[in-house]
């Protein structure tokens, strides 16, 4: 049995190499799950947290295609009753079915995402609400239970692949009567009910210079469509032979419910750390900027939600000024406020820093704060994300801060930060 790694262990000392000594475990990358600023509201536990690392497993988890064929009773076929054989059924109708049969490949690791808590998924991943979720709670899922499962080649780790669909429990995959399923000369493949969707970016994500791809759907097989006309329809999108189902870093996928970065080993290389945002947020504070109402020292905290201080910094999101809580110029019946500086009148949000490396796509200063929720990055990392459209409901896309998945405002959904600091 295959030992999972559920993104808590420790990075290193895993393996041994033939003389008996330990040796680091090798990274292919990590799953972030948007909206999450560094860790789940209650708390990041075994396979659910907002982020998932996958590390090369110590024994190879793939699996290959290796035969199909036609039966009559699809639930008591041997491959389907058989809880050491991976297979996928694809239902024709009620007395025909297609099944595909899968072998080990030595070559691969496989791990799987999805709702399910059961024991083949590798990272649960569960419906992501926009702003606050303390309290939030999610009445019925769209994620599949078993929602995706990603291979990465154990020797070439730039090369990991994402299907559509995971095995459950008995290491089967069933695509109903009604699922959307076709076949091409002998291959049979299908789509899920509320699909899976990726979006490759143009360019190098990390480096400031990406640009948003477009949106597409990836099938069972590991095919790349266009999409279908709402998210669940019946008729498949346009088969798209120059785009691959293969992660690049920056990858986006949406299970319908949550959306994923894929960050690869190598551009995470090139990212910030978490140290490297707490050192941008000591300099901010370093500059001891200053509130012009209440002439005190402003502090951006390191932590998130650890309540309003009296130091805490608030941005105002017409004009960017930022100050520290203070009741001068609030219209009471509207909650507005005019900015003491240039007399501006609108909403007032707390001012905190984005504290997620791999949401970033360059280093520098956070002189930036997406617009309604405040949370602080880089310019270049938030006119990222503000192009970037998120899928939201069956056949709907917005733009979402990336550390809380709120739905941005404004002409632009960003506002520039304008400190009273290093005044002395």
């Amino acid at each position: 049995m295959v030992k999972r790694t559920d993104g808590s262990e420790s990075p290193t000392l895993a393996e041994s190499d033939a003389d008996g000594h330990d040796k680091p475990r090798v990274k292919y990358g990590e799953l972030v799950i948007l909206g999450y600023n560094g860790y789940l509201p209650q708390g990041d536990r075994g396979r659910r947290r907002s982020k998932f690392v996958l590390y090369k497993r110590s024994e190879p988890s793939g699996v290959k295609r290796s035969k199909h064929y036609i039966v009559q009773s699809p639930q008591t076929s041997k491959a389907i009753l058989d809880a050491n054989q991976h297979s996928i059924s694809y239902t024709l109708s009620r007395n025909q079915a297609v099944i595909v049969e899968y072998k080990e490949d030595t070559e691969t690791d496989m791990f799987q995402v999805g709702r399910s808590s059961e024991s083949p998924i590798d990272f649960v991943v569960m419906d992501t609400l926009p702003g606050d979720k303390k309290d939030a709670k999610v009445m019925q899922s769209t994620i599949s239970r078993f929602a995706c499962r990603i291979l990465v080649n154990r020797c070439e780790p730039s090369k990991a692949r994402i299907f559509a669909a995971g095995f459950d429990s008995s290491r089967n995959i069933f695509l109903g009567e009604k699922a959307t399923k076709w076949q091409d000369n002998v291959e049979i493949d299908g789509l899920t009910t509320n699909g899976v969707l990726i979006m490759h970016p143009k360019g190098q994500f990390c480096g400031g210079t990406a640009k948003c791809g477009l949106w597409r759907e990836c099938s069972v097989g590991g095919d790349v469509f266009s999409l279908r006309e709402s998210r669940s329809a019946q008729q498949k999108g346009q088969p798209i032979y120059d785009e691959s189902n293969i992660l690049q870093d920056g990858t986006l996928i949406d299970l319908c419910g949550a959306t994923l970065l894929w960050r690869s080993a190598e551009g995470l290389q090139h990212s910030p750390t978490k140290r490297d945002l707490e050192k941008l947020i000591d300099e901010v504070n370093a500059g001891r900027p200053q509130c012009p109402v209440g002439l005190n020292t402003l502090v951006i905290p390191r932590k998130v939600n650890i309540g309003d201080q009296i130091n805490q910094p608030y941005v105002y999101l017409n004009c960017g000024h930022v100050q520290g809580h203070h009741d001068w110029g609030q219209d009471k019946s509207t909650g507005a406020r005019r900015c003491p500086m240039c007399l501006e009148v609108g909403p007032v949000v707390t001012l905190c820093m984005g504290l997620e490396p791999a949401f970033y796509v360059d280093i520098g200063p956070p002189t930036f704060a997406f617009n309604p929720c405040g949370h602080m990055a880089t310019e270049k990392t938030v006119k990222y994300w503000v192009n970037v459209d998120i899928p939201h409901g069956t056949n709907g896309f917005q733009a979402v801060c990336p550390f809380c998945a709120t739905p941005l405002d404004g002409n632009s959904g960003f506002i520039k930060l304008i400190f009273q600091d290093n005044l002395d």
